[in-house]
């Protein structure tokens, strides 16, 4: 069964930036749609960003574009993503999620392997 391990949170003050990782064990990530997910206290899970198996192809949810870049490192079987510019409401635990799926991919795809999630939090 494929395992994924996120990785990077913590605690950053507004403006700062993290790269939080997802790495994957038990399969190769090739075939897999990535997606991470956030979730912040009280509130529902939310998209944030994607990158398709196919042809590396992204989709960012409109209050991230422009501060957050996700991206594939076959080599490493890791997923990234670079938070830039972070704001207090982007708190929240974030989630690597996982589909086997050659289409492209998107944000209201559901994801059937999660990891454990690492909790960003942004404050001064």
């Amino acid at each position: 069964q494929l395992q994924l391990v996120e990785s990077g949170g913590g605690l950053v003050q507004p403006g700062g930036s993290l790269r939080l990782s997802c790495a994957g064990f038990e399969y190769t990530l090739d075939p897999y749609n990535i997606a991470w997910v956030r979730q912040a206290p009280g509130k529902e899970y939310e998209g944030v960003s994607c990158i398709s198996a196919a042809d590396r192809s992204t989709v960012y949810r409109d209050s991230v574009k422009g501060r957050f870049t996700i991206s594939r490192d076959y080599a490493k079987n890791t997923i990234y993503l670079q938070m830039n510019s972070l704001k207090p409401e982007d708190t929240a635990t974030y989630y690597c999620t996982a589909t086997r799926d050659f289409r492209p991919c998107s944000l209201d795809d559901e994801y059937d392997s999660w990891g454990r999630g690492t909790q960003v939090t942004v404050s001064s």
